[in-house]
């Protein structure tokens, strides 16, 4: 059996802050054969572990490599890999995200009032131009 997992999933999977929801998170995830991450859950992810647990970027990073370091994972690895590299540079993994999902919707390069994205996006090899 295949299961497509919710943020809410992931977050208990891997923070542990509930006790019965992340034993059925674990459960869940080891029973089944292929466990499908939708990149928007990632992004999802990422925030409330910056918003609601106050991790640091490493510390995210670390959790990430929990789930994704599993062998019944399946995720967009170009996404995430761009997803990965904006937060190694200290920049927002949801722009990582946004710049590779343009590029492959025929976008020629991300325009942004985020100063930060501008400047990290070309370093993952994604043109970007700031407007402000």
């Amino acid at each position: 059996m295949s299961v497509t997992v919710d943020t809410n999933v992931l977050v208990r999977y891997t923070m542990r802050d509930d006790p019965g929801q992340a034993e059925a998170a674990r459960r869940a995830i080891a029973e089944a054969d292929v466990v499908c991450i939708p990149v928007v859950a990632l992004c999802e992810y990422v925030w409330v572990l910056r918003s609601a647990f106050n991790l640091k970027k490493a510390d995210i990073r670390a959790a990430l490599g929990v789930l994704l370091g599993a062998e019944n994972v399946r995720v967009d690895s170009l996404v995430v890999t761009t997803g990965l590299a904006m937060l190694d540079a200290g920049g927002d993994f949801a722009d990582g995200v946004i710049g590779v999902e343009g590029r492959w919707l025929g976008g020629d390069e991300v325009v942004t009032f985020d100063r930060q994205a501008a400047e990290l996006l070309p370093q993952a090899g994604v043109p970007a131009r700031y407007l402000g």
